[in-house]
């Protein structure tokens, strides 16, 4: 790889990172500012880090934290040291955020602002699971995760054709109607599931619209910087075809790729910054299955 090319790997992976600090910042607002204040729970190793800290007292994050650490020992192995040191970055940041949060919500007396005033749980529930949701999904398109469930949850989908959302669904139903026990109060669980339905569907939507993928054909006599760039920056495959302009009889190359959605505006600035008479199209595709996309799994 080239000086330039590094460098621009370099700026890509920063990127990512900061998205994942941007979810996770999302993330730890939504608890702290509306979940933890109203005293609502949901499912995920947060929910269940909240419903202890609701019934002793034990900070959440610290709980959070402890549990991680065993979490990403089992998943080193299967889901590999990129997901895992992004992982780790994020557990640290989530746990700071979430005692940075705490105590700006809190007032002098250690008690929670309620900032949409009293009584209005159903309200603090709706906000706080949509942006549970958004920061999620923020964290899983950048390659991320909270860590907690979202790392069962991206083993399973490793493996089989479940999405995110569905797997973190059926773990939140066990976890929030294992809080009944705790509190014996139906109603706090279920603000907890109508809590987990908003996120599950917020985490999918937002996933699931920058997962779509496109195909690109670009025809430029800078092709092999193109290419490499894409290669090394992008990470995506190339494609290089012989073609010849039937007007001009002149031979060229055109190069295929196949990206995500979210790629698209980084490889249409690269190719302008390299080739600015390069010549681009650019359409959406149903399904992309193989290396680098979408497995076919089993049922």
């Amino acid at each position: 790889m080239t000086a330039q090319v590094i460098k621009k790997k370099f700026v890509h992976d920063i990127k990512d990172y900061i998205a994942i600090a941007f979810g996770l910042a999302v993330y730890a607002m939504s608890w702290t500012a509306f979940m933890l204040p109203y005293g609502i729970t949901t499912g995920g190793l947060t929910g269940i880090s909240a419903i202890i800290f609701y019934a002793t007292g034990f900070e959440m994050q610290m709980f959070y934290f402890l549990v991680n650490v065993v979490l990403l020992a089992f998943a080193l192995k299967i889901l590999g040291w990129k997901f895992c040191a992004k992982t780790v970055y994020a557990v640290v940041l989530l746990t700071i955020f979430l005692k940075v949060g705490q105590i700006i919500m809190t007032d002098e007396t250690g008690e929670f602002k309620l900032i949409l005033g009293e009584g209005q749980n159903f309200m603090a529930s709706f906000v706080g699971a949509i942006l549970c949701g958004i920061g999620v999904g923020i964290c899983f398109t950048a390659n991320g995760s909270t860590g907690g469930t979202d790392i069962i949850a991206a083993i399973i989908n490793k493996y089989r054709d479940m999405s995110l959302g569905r797997v973190i669904l059926i773990a939140d139903i066990l976890i929030i109607g294992s809080s009944y026990f705790v509190f014996h109060d139906i109603t706090r669980m279920l603000f907890g599931y109508v809590t987990m339905v908003i996120m599950s569907a917020s985490l999918d939507f937002y996933v699931n619209s920058a997962r779509q993928s496109v195909q690109v054909m670009i025809f430029s006599y800078k092709y092999e910087e193109i290419a490499d760039y894409i290669n090394h920056v992008i990470n995506r495959g190339v494609t290089v075809l012989n073609g010849m302009g039937w007007y001009s009889k002149h031979e060229s190359k055109v190069l295929v790729v196949l990206a995500r959605k979210n790629d698209a505006t980084n490889l249409l600035h690269a190719i302008k910054q390299i080739d600015p008479n390069a010549f681009v199209s650019m359409s959406r595709v149903v399904g992309v299955y193989g290396q680098g996309f979408d497995k076919i799994k089993e049922k």
